[in-house]
């Protein structure tokens, strides 16, 4: 939403909003580019004379506002639509959708056509470190948008990604997730099969050759151009164990190099060369671009080290994504390896992925938790039956003060959460420089 607030200012619209918790980094390039935002949906801060309302997935019946619209009988829409109706319509779409890795796949692929000249316009769902916000309408024809498929609107409960209409589009992965709105594996896989009813036949699919449920996705029927991409031979394009790109019938290969770890961001990476050879820029060209990128805000982000202790910011909370992202951290932790992480995902709370959680933590040396009464499950039990050491915490405050007094020099702290964490990255950082 505050990308979409971004690029309609930039289309010259005025531009306001409202929502809770506002924390950084969006807070902070919202306020940069002059959009005005309440905080908290009171009713009286609606302005009278809106041509439309632009309503986020995150707004149910009851809130104020979105009740005051209803009253009203004013305009509005959801988002994705209203992307759609006034800027992707006549564009060339490139699309990242899957469970993982979306956001930095997205940045990835921004940057290499930003670097090759292409000034592409893009809606990420994170602050890239290239580029200067999260949201540009650029120039025609390419648009890079991260494609979520989490539902559009209450009153629309379609995927956003269904309305993008994509002429290139990734499928990076696909498990189950928000258990708040998807039934089971197969309510996702539907949704992901009518994104595919709206390519064409000259579009192309860059897939994920050893994802089966992506597989199966495509066995429901596939109308447009294939290219694979894997660790493993079979694929059109694949990753040797020195990171060095292959092509299927070309003898030659291609040094991959990144500035961040792990086999899972040299997937994303080799998933967004394919995209943008079907753009028009050569693996070449695309690969050179990959040297200089510097990775997205809270993902494997750096954001301190005090006194030989270093604090990473990551967004993962997804069990398959934890795991990935504390086996690449390992490898550079001298120390101990700590991970923090927040209950905080629907998902999460309800339980559904208890027993993956406590295996994906098991490459960490020290797991924190916080206490949490809303969970359906026993954080109690996990911590028992885990393979490492887990600690529950009854909130953040204890988990700095036990960070502070137990962390020495070549430890590393992750602090995994996808929303604020009550501060707790700043906090700690405050803590360890006293």
């Amino acid at each position: 939403m505050a990308g979409i607030a971004l690029i309609a200012r930039e289309l010259g619209y005025q531009v306001a909003g409202s929502d809770a918790q506002v924390y950084p980094p969006m807070s902070t390039q919202l306020k940069k580019a002059g959009i005005e935002l309440d905080e908290g949906y009171k009713a009286d801060s609606l302005p009278q004379d809106c041509d439309i309302f632009v309503i986020g997935n995150a707004i149910t019946r009851g809130n104020e506002q979105f009740e005051a619209i209803l009253e009203r009988g004013c305009r509005y829409t959801s988002g994705p639509q209203w992307l759609y109706e006034n800027v992707l319509y006549n564009r060339w779409v490139i699309a990242v959708a899957g469970t993982h890795g979306k956001t930095t796949t997205s940045a990835m692929l921004a940057w290499i056509l930003e670097d090759a000249g292409l000034k592409p316009g893009y809606l990420i769902g994170g602050m890239m470190q290239n580029l200067p916000q999260s949201a540009n309408l650029g120039q025609d024809p390419f648009f890079v948008i991260e494609a979520d498929e989490y539902d559009s609107a209450l009153f629309d409960k379609r995927s956003k990604f269904v309305h993008y209409h994509p002429r290139t589009l990734i499928l990076n992965n696909l498990e189950f997730d928000h258990a708040d709105i998807f039934d089971d594996l197969g309510a996702i896989q539907r949704q992901f099969h009518h994104l595919i009813r709206t390519l064409p036949a000259s579009a192309l699919i860059v897939v994920n050759h050893d994802d089966p449920a992506l597989q199966e996705v495509l066995a429901q029927g596939c109308w447009s151009q294939r290219s694979s991409f894997s660790i493993t031979q079979g694929a059109d394009f694949y990753l040797d164990p020195n990171n060095r790109l292959h092509q299927r019938g070309n003898p030659e290969s291609n040094q991959l190099t990144l500035s961040q770890p792990g086999q899972f961001n040299a997937l994303n990476a080799t998933a967004a060369i394919i995209a943008a050879r079907h753009a028009g820029v050569p693996i070449e060209t695309s690969l050179a671009a990959l040297q200089t990128f510097n990775g997205v805000k809270r993902r494997q982000e750096t954001i301190a080290e005090v006194n030989g202790i270093r604090i990473v910011d990551d967004f993962a909370h997804h069990p398959t994504a934890i795991a990935l992202t504390l086996q690449a951290l390992k490898n550079s932790t001298p120390g101990k390896l700590i991970a923090v992480i927040d209950i905080r995902s629907n998902t999460m709370k309800l339980g559904i992925h208890a027993t993956e959680l406590g295996q994906a933590i098991e490459t960490a040396d020290l797991v924190l938790l916080c206490e949490n009464p809303n969970l359906g499950w026993d954080m109690g039990e996990l911590a028992r039956k885990a393979h490492t050491s887990v600690e529950i915490r009854a909130n953040t405050e204890q988990v700095i003060e036990h960070l502070a007094y137990n962390c020495q020099q070549g430890d590393q702290i992750v602090i995994m959460s996808n929303g604020g964490f009550d501060n707790i990255h700043q906090r700690l950082i405050e803590v360890l420089r006293k």
